[in-house]
């Protein structure tokens, strides 16, 4: 299997939103007898998912301003 670092950014969105899926068909964690599987955070995922879509949506890969915003305040 292709290491998540190594995947295309449209790739790595399409994991994340399998994941959230998972999470929201199946639960956030279930067991079966002595075992028990807990899937991945389902908040963390979306964080994940709002990232890469602004990195895709931005067009490159540098994280150094995304999720920035200007303000100009007018002095009066």
């Amino acid at each position: 299997m292709t290491e998540f670092n190594e995947m295309t950014l449209a790739q790595q969105l399409a994991e994340i939103n399998q994941a959230i899926h998972s999470v929201l068909v199946g639960g956030q964690s279930y067991s079966i007898g002595s075992r028990s599987l807990t899937r991945a955070d389902l908040g963390m995922l979306k964080q994940m998912r709002e990232e890469l879509e602004a990195e895709i949506t931005s067009g490159n890969s540098s994280n150094l301003l995304d999720n920035t915003f200007v303000a100009f305040f007018d002095r009066r």
